[in-house]
Formats: C-alpha cells, sequence, structure tokens
C-alpha cells in the first residue's frame, strides 16, 4: 500500500476520495490537508512523511500548480494524482506540462481509480521518490567526561545553523541519557525531550515535532531531559528518528555520553562523521586512543577526526603529537577561552561569533557542511616517538 498524501480544501471531494481508496485499498492517506500549503508548510509536510504519491485537487489552479512545482524541485519523480469535481481541458493541459500524468475526477469509479493507481504503483516501484537534499549526521563523542564535548558541539551546531541558510536548518540532539547538559547549557525550559521524541518515532510528524524542539535562530534543538539512566533507544527508535531527521535538516549534530552505549554506536553507524573531542592531556588520550581501537573493530574508524579543545600555546603535547599518537588527523584545534566560555554559559547562548573561539567554530562549519577538510601536517618522527614511547608504558585494558 502506497504512503499518500492529499491536498484537497473541498471536504466533500476529499470525503468521496477517501471512501473509494479504502475499496482499492491501494494508498493509505498518512496526511490529509484541507487547504493549499505554503511552500515551507509543505516541504515539512514531504519530508516528515515522505509520501509515495500526492492527490491534489485542482479547484484553485494556481495554488494547485504552484504546489506540483515545490514536489518537482524537491522530491523528483513523485508521482500526483490531480483530482477534481469536474474535467477542464484547460486545467489537463496546464497540468500535463507540469509533468502530472493521472487525472481523477468525481464521482469516482473504483475500476478507473484502480487502473490510475496500479499504474501509480508500478512507477512507483520502478523510481522511488525521495527528498532531494538529504542531511548528514555529526556524532560528538567524548574522550572522557570533561572535555568540553557537549560545549563543542551546541557552539559548533549553531555555527552550522547560521551556514545553511534560510531554506533548511540544523539540529541538535543531546542523546546523553545520563549526564546530557545541552539544555542546561542553553537554559531551554521545554520539558519535552529525547526522550519522548524516539517512543514516539514511529509515527512522528511536524505538528508533534513543533512541541518537542527548542529554536535558537536557525538551530533548532532536542534536549535529553530530565536524568534517565534507566532509559535505552532500541535500534528501531534510532533509525525512524535519524530517518526523520536526515529528511527536516541540512546537518544534524547529536551529543552522546562517551559510554559507546548501544544505541550510540547505532547512530555512530548512520553518521557521516564521528567528531572524537579531546584535551591536550594524557588521561584525554589515553582513552581516546582505546576508543579509537574499539571504533575499528566496528569499521567505524574511518569515519573519525579528532576536535582538540581547550588548546592553548604552552600545551605540553601538540596537535602534530596528538595525530601521531592518535593515527587519526586533528579537524580543528579550539582555543582554550575560559572566559568566553563563562559568559555564554550564564547568558545560555554561543561564545561570541567575532572571539577567536567564535570564529573557529564558524570556520569548523563551513568546513564540514562543505566537505573541505583540510589534510593535517606529518607530526614530527622524533614527537611521535617519544609520546608513543610515554603511552607504551601506561597499562592496557584487561
Amino acid at each position: 500500500m502506497l504512503r499518500g498524501l492529499m491536498i484537497c480544501p473541498d471536504s466533500t471531494l476529499a470525503g468521496s476520495l477517501q471512501e473509494v481508496l479504502q475499496e482499492t485499498r491501494q494508498v493509505d492517506v498518512v496526511r490529509d490537508l484541507d487547504r493549499y500549503p505554503e511552500n515551507l508548510e509543505l516541504l515539512r509536510v514531504l519530508r516528515a512523511h515522505t509520501p509515495e504519491v500526492l492527490l491534489i485537487s485542482t479547484e484553485q489552479v494556481d495554488k494547485a500548480l504552484a504546489a506540483v512545482h515545490l514536489v518537482e524541485e524537491h522530491m523528483p519523480g513523485l508521482p500526483i494524482v490531480a483530482v477534481s469535481s469536474h474535467a477542464d481541458a484547460s486545467v489537463l493541459i496546464q497540468l500535463v506540462r507540469t509533468g502530472v500524468r493521472e487525472f481523477l475526477s468525481a464521482p469516482f469509479q473504483v475500476g478507473a481509480v484502480f487502473e490510475a493507481l496500479g499504474r501509480v504503483e508500478q512507477l512507483a516501484a520502478k523510481q522511488p521518490a525521495g527528498p532531494s537534499e538529504i542531511g548528514h549526521i555529526y556524532t560528538f563523542l567524548p574522550s572522557k567526561p570533561g572535555v568540553g564535548t557537549s560545549t563543542v558541539a551546541v557552539n559548533a551546531a549553531i555555527a552550522m545553523g547560521r551556514s545553511v541558510g534560510a531554506r533548511r536548518k540544523a539540529l541538535l540532539l543531546d542523546m546523553d541519557l545520563s549526564s546530557g547538559i545541552v539544555g542546561f547549557l542553553l537554559k531551554i525550559t521545554n520539558l519535552h525531550s529525547i526522550i519522548e521524541a524516539a517512543e514516539n518515532s514511529h509515527h512522528l510528524d511536524e505538528s508533534l515535532w513543533e512541541r518537542l524542539i527548542t529554536r535558537r535562530q536557525n538551530l533548532e534543538i532536542l534536549h535529553s531531559g530530565r536524568l534517565n539512566p534507566d532509559f535505552r533507544i532500541n535500534s528501531a527508535q534510532v533509525q525512524a528518528l535519524m530517518e526523520f531527521a536526515r529528511r527536516n535538516y541540512a546537518a544534524v549534530c547529536v551529543d552522546v555520553s562517551g559510554n559507546l552505549e548501544r544505541y550510540s554506536l547505532e547512530v555512530m553507524q548512520e553518521s557521516k562523521q564521528i567528531f572524537l573531542v579531546v584535551t591536550p592531556e594524557i588521561p584525554s588520550l589515553h582513552l581516546a586512543r582505546e576508543k579509537l581501537t574499539f571504533l575499528q573493530q566496528l569499521e567505524l574508524a574511518e569515519r573519525v577526526t579528532v576536535l582538540l579543545n581547550r588548546n592553548h600555546r604552552r600545551a605540553v603535547i601538540g596537535k602534530d603529537q596528538i595525530e601521531g599518537l592518535l593515527g587519526v588527523p586533528v579537524s580543528m584545534a579550539f582555543p582554550n577561552d575560559y572566559q568566553g566560555v563563562h559568559r555564554a554559559l550564564q547568558a545560555g547562548r554561543a561564545v561570541e561569533p567575532a572571539s577567536e573561539l567564535g570564529k573557529q567554530f564558524a570556520s569548523f562549519a563551513l568546513r564540514t557542511l562543505g566537505d573541505k577538510a583540510e589534510a593535517s601536517p606529518k607530526a614530527k618522527t622524533e614527537s611521535k616517538k617519544k609520546l608513543a614511547e610515554y603511552f607504551s608504558l601506561l597499562p592496557g585494558r584487561g
């Protein structure tokens, strides 16, 4: 059965069509709009429900054609069936020019509807339609607690929100159910959380989603809610939630706990990149190497790059040494700006964009979204050797 989206302001016509659709059992109307939606609303509906057929009435031809053009732009190949209370040759010609090939007029005959939808089913099977713009997922993974991963994820996500443009947005998901602090960092008072989204993941729509998320300019946030370490998001919920997020956002940033829970690993499996956040300290780098080894066993290591947080000029361990030790590039080094981060925390916002740290986050966002990661310089052989020798003295995990 095809998932259908119906746009029909005429309630009598819509009811008549629904009756015949129930008889044919070929289309399940997952969303029924009793008006011609504005462009943004229609895009949200398309991304939320990913229909396999659009049924649209032609009472107001100009609005119907505008909707058809938008669908063609954002979900090319989606079969469209025009419906009307009567046949109109001039309207038919306009529809054919836009690519509409099926037309049904009242009174609807079961046989005619069955045949038309049969052709639609064949077309949908040959060329499945989908959103033309699918967002990427980026996971922020701490090497150890306290390295500032949530601060990095918040500021990176806000910078991505500024960079994706007005037409699409960025999303920040706090999936650290044991100690998530995104809501605290941004002073979010919305009681809805990622847990509610997971529990409703298989029937999320734009109406429910609007209640769950909180907006900060061009970024939308879903925080972790109250401390609930016993709650586990299952595989099906992760898959449904990530698919919904990708359809609706240009970039999806996910802050995870670092405990490598099953659901966190499943998010990483869906991610384009995994950003392992470290600080220039021995314990952080030791645990980072442990996690890299584990991720390598899951064939995820190639997606990992390192974000060096709280970097400073007098750091004993430099960027080149860290790359040599971990064997993966440092994608970006963020300067240590305690005062700037503290002011942002007090205000519940990102760090000042004009600051050195703010500029680094902006650069990181542009680089990540544009897939323009710079190749890291090779570390000095002697520095690599000294640091590697130090780590060889540390006890391994039993």
